[in-house]
């Protein structure tokens, strides 16, 4: 039995399911060149089966009550290590490239953290996550779904995004009040569009979707008029969950120019 309590500040909810567990390890297939870092790993349901088969395996672990757990139970390895540190500001290029990074990650910080990790994409090879389906559900949907919005086309820009399979609330110690879903993120590399400015495009695409009911005209009256949507071959009469990623990126590099060159 683990003595330790899940702490809600920390989101805590703890894979207990052994097929689950087993599924999760097959679909990350660690191997032994790998560098494996698992965010949040807890009482280390998947850390056990990962340290086994890869080649290096970081941990990093907020609670300092479960890092000092998991120093005192990989103690004897030389293929872990312990990081007691927050996650969304540990430097995670600092492990070396070609990463796999791994985790069930708290609900309340999944969006920040995909984000963060996005930054550190030069040295990440992929990652794979437990998250809240719903989540994962916009993550990976396609124009003109519902689910289609800003979370998927921002982490689109930068990342491929594979739904991998559903887990149910009873597979966790406490169970959570959610679905979860396991995700596979791999950065596109060469095939990323080219973004002349990343803040703006997220202030557009914010735009674009304050009131999801508006078309694109009114929705970006502010900084696009009519002309130069059609200019971009978007209609002004079409819904912005209709406009695939590159329509965004295109709009957005134009603005940029557009307003760098009249400065």
């Amino acid at each position: 039995m683990n003595a330790h309590r899940p702490r809600k500040r920390f989101g805590q909810h703890f894979l207990s399911d052994p097929g689950v567990i087993d599924a999760i390890v097959r679909a990350i297939d660690p191997q032994p060149g790998d560098t494996i870092v698992e965010i949040g790993p807890g009482h280390g349901a998947i850390t056990e089966p990962l340290a086994r088969k890869a080649g290096v395996l970081h941990c990093v672990e907020l609670d300092r009550d479960l890092a000092a757990a998991l120093r005192h139970r990989f103690a004897a390895s030389d293929k872990v290590a312990i990081h007691e540190a927050d996650a969304l500001s540990f430097d995670f290029c600092a492990l070396g490239d070609s990463l796999r990074i791994v985790g069930n990650l708290p609900y309340n910080i999944s969006t920040p953290l995909l984000f963060h990790l996005i930054d550190s994409r030069d040295c990440i090879s992929d990652m794979h996550f437990m998250l809240q389906k719903e989540v994962v559900d916009r993550m990976s949907a396609a124009p003109g779904s519902k689910a289609y919005g800003r979370l998927g086309i921002m982490l689109g820009c930068h990342l491929s995004v594979e739904s991998l399979f559903d887990v149910g609330p009873q597979c966790f110690d406490p169970p959570p009040a959610v679905t979860s879903a396991v995700v596979r993120l791999a950065p596109l590399g060469s095939d990323r569009p080219a973004i002349d400015d990343e803040k703006l495009l997220g202030r557009l695409v914010a735009a674009a979707f304050s009131q999801r009911r508006k078309t694109v005209r009114n929705a970006l009256k502010t900084l696009l008029d009519e002309s130069e949507l059609r200019s971009l071959g978007i209609d002004p009469g079409q819904r912005p969950e209709t406009l695939p990623i590159l329509d965004y990126v295109n709009a957005a590099n134009y603005v940029s120019r557009r307003d760098g060159d009249s400065g």
